[in-house]
Formats: structure tokens, C-alpha cells, sequence
């Protein structure tokens, strides 16, 4: 396929209200040329109605969008030039699968022989060469969410968009999916929004990630940086597992559990702050150590066998439960840990992540 040159996309101050209800609060964002973006957040976050309203299909009640540096926000969707994937696939039952990839192509009166060389490239772009001749009732969910691909950017689009494409496929299908997308972004350069709920695969496909909640965009990282310094206890329960606890101030020192907390992160703004712990980080140990900071003291509840790790779940003395990933190695714990035994969790201090409280 040919490659065109990508845009970049900008939203200013872009609010969408139902009655009384804001699903969008004045979301500003810049996406650059050639981007990855996801919009990742829980029902009702507002995520996908800020993707609508970049399609054309929902007009925001007040702020601007604009394309390429172009005002679109009154733009009709048929005359912005996006691809779009949806949850559903939206195949034509009818039409075999290169007349459903040649559709667009078709609306847009090009002739017959660069639709069958469009449709040429785009099948084999995502790997369905020879499957032309088939109906969507004939194809497996991976399949179709292919061909849906296909149909979308056979042609060339300025911006693909894709609203939760993953969603109905299982597991496996989906992972090896994620990685298919990934692979034809890197390929075409389209610039991408894409809209999501989980975080794994947000992490996996994006270049940034805006997480939204409430209407509000709550951080905008990449995903290393999103995940490894969330900026607010929302972010940091959403994205990731973590255990998340209360940090007291005393005489300027910092204490979790009773415990001195030495941090090597700047401390945010704000008086009431939470400890980030992330399973992967911590590290337990069956004797209590010569170093009281750091360190957090309970008892081995439970332990699990999940294939490449081992999930440890520790009830701290205050009566908050700890999970701890460990590597799998064996069936049974390091050294002399059991289940019911009393045990300490330790932790750098690069890995002491704090958070304020929601304003």
C-alpha cells in the first residue's frame, strides 16, 4: 500500500455534556504525526466519547477539534477521511471478504482495477491472502477483526481509529492480535486512537497512553513512564496490579505500617500521600532484617502456582493483604517461608513510589 504523509491531531478544550452529566470536561491533547495513542480508562470515563467526537459521529458541546491543523469539529464523518474499526466488526453478510475491504473504495468511485489491487494489499498486509472469496460467516473472530482492519485502511486513511476491536476475541487470539496491529502501525505510520479499558493492552500497542477518568484526561505517558511513575492513586490502581497503602509524616520523616519509608522519587505535592508497591518489586524474607526501613511485617496467607510466577499474598500487621510476585523456579517458596509463617517485605528505595490523595 501506499504510505501518506501522517497528521496531527489536536482537541482544545473540547467538553460534551448530556443534560447535566459531563462525559467530557474541557480535554485538551495533542497527538503527533504517525502516533500510536490509546485512550484507556473504565466505563464511563469518557473515552470513547471523545473518540466520537474526533469521528464526526458526536458534535462537542464547546472547544475545537482539529486535523492536519484543520477545523473539523463541523466536519460531517464521511468527509474527514478516517478509518474506523468497531467492537462488532460491522462486515457486510452478504458481500464476500474483498467486497467488504473494497467498499470504501467503491463509495469513493475508483476504478475497478486499483480496487483489485488495493484490496490485493490490503488482505496481505494483514495476512488473509486467498480468503477473498469467503463470507464473514465462513471466518473465525480473529478473522474478521482482520478483514475490519483491511476495510479500514485500504484507503489510506488520515486517521485510524479503533474502538475496543479486541474486546470479543479470547485471550490468546487477542494478544497475538495486539501484536499484529502493532506490527502494521509500525508498517503504515497511520496516525492511531485507539480505545480501550484494558491496561495490559494499552501498554502493549501504544506509543502514549491518556488515561481517562471522569471526563478528564489523568495522565498522559508512555506506557514504561505511565506505569513505573503514575502521578495519582487513581492512575496507580488502574494501570498494573500494585498494593497501595497510607504513608504518615512524623517530624519530617516518612513511615508505612509503622515502618521508616526512605523514597528515591521526588515527593508529590500535597499532605495526605500513599505508597505504590508493585508485586514484581518486592522481595520477601523469612528472618526480619538488620534495617527496619523499607521493609513490611506479616504473615504468608496464601500462595499461589500461576504458571511463570508465583503470587504471594501477605497480611501485614496493620491488616492490610500484600501481594508479592515471585519467579516461579519451584513449586515451593525460597528459603524457609510457609504458609501461616511470619515474614518481612522488603523494597529499594527507587521502588518506594508515593502518590497524593484524589483531589
Amino acid at each position: 500500500m501506499d504510505r501518506r504523509a501522517p497528521v496531527g491531531i489536536r482537541f482544545e478544550a473540547v467538553s460534551k455534556h448530556y443534560g447535566g452529566v459531563r462525559a467530557l470536561d474541557r480535554v485538551s491533547l495533542e497527538v503527533e504525526p504517525g502516533e500510536f495513542l490509546t485512550l484507556l480508562g473504565p466505563s464511563g470515563s469518557g473515552k470513547t466519547t471523545l473518540l466520537m467526537v474526533l469521528a464526526g459521529f458526536s458534535r462537542p458541546t464547546s472547544g475545537r477539534v482539529l486535523v492536519g491543523g484543520e477545523d473539523v469539529t463541523r466536519t460531517p464523518p464521511h468527509r474527514r477521511d478516517f478509518g474506523v474499526v468497531f467492537q462488532s466488526y460491522a462486515l457486510f453478510p452478504h458481500m464476500t471478504v474483498a467486497q467488504n475491504v473494497g467498499y470504501p473504495l467503491r463509495m469513493r468511485n475508483r476504478p475497478r482495477a486499483e480496487i483489485a489491487r488495493k484490496v490485493a494489499d490490503a488482505l496481505a498486509l494483514v495476512r488473509l491472502e486467498g480468503l477473498g472469496d469467503r463470507r464473514p460467516d465462513q471466518l473465525s473472530g480473529g478473522q474478521k477483526q482482520r478483514v475490519a482492519l483491511a476495510r479500514a485502511i485500504v484507503f489510506e486513511p488520515r486517521v485510524l481509529l479503533m474502538d475496543e476491536p479486541l474486546s470479543a476475541l479470547d485471550k490468546k487470539l487477542r494478544e497475538a492480535m495486539q501484536i499484529e496491529i502493532r506490527r502494521l502501525h509500525e508498517r503504515l505510520g497511520i496516525t492511531t486512537i485507539y480505545v480501550t479499558h484494558d491496561q495490559r493492552e494499552a501498554l502493549t500497542l501504544s506509543d502514549r497512553v491518556a488515561v481517562i477518568d471522569g471526563g478528564r484526561i489523568r495522565q498522559l505517558d508512555p506506557p514504561r513512564l505511565l506505569y513505573e511513575e503514575p502521578r495519582s492513586r487513581f492512575v496507580a490502581e488502574f494501570v498494573g496490579e500494585s498494593t497501595i497503602l497510607p504513608v504518615e509524616r512524623r517530624d519530617g520523616a516518612l513511615f508505612c505500617a509503622g515502618r521508616p519509608l526512605r523514597t528515591a522519587r521526588p515527593l508529590p505535592p500535597g499532605d495526605a500521600l500513599h505508597l505504590v508497591l508493585r508485586p514484581e518489586r518486592l522481595r520477601l524474607e523469612p528472618d526480619p532484617p538488620a534495617d527496619p526501613s523499607n521493609t513490611l511485617a506479616g504473615a504468608l496467607e496464601d500462595l499461589v502456582f500461576q504458571g511463570e510466577s508465583l503470587l504471594a499474598e501477605v497480611r501485614l500487621d496493620t491488616g492490610a493483604l500484600l501481594a508479592v510476585r515471585l519467579p516461579a523456579g519451584g513449586a515451593d517458596p525460597p528459603g524457609a517461608l510457609s504458609r501461616g509463617g511470619r515474614v518481612w517485605v522488603r523494597f529499594s528505595p527507587e521502588d518506594a513510589v508515593l502518590v497524593a490523595e484524589e483531589p
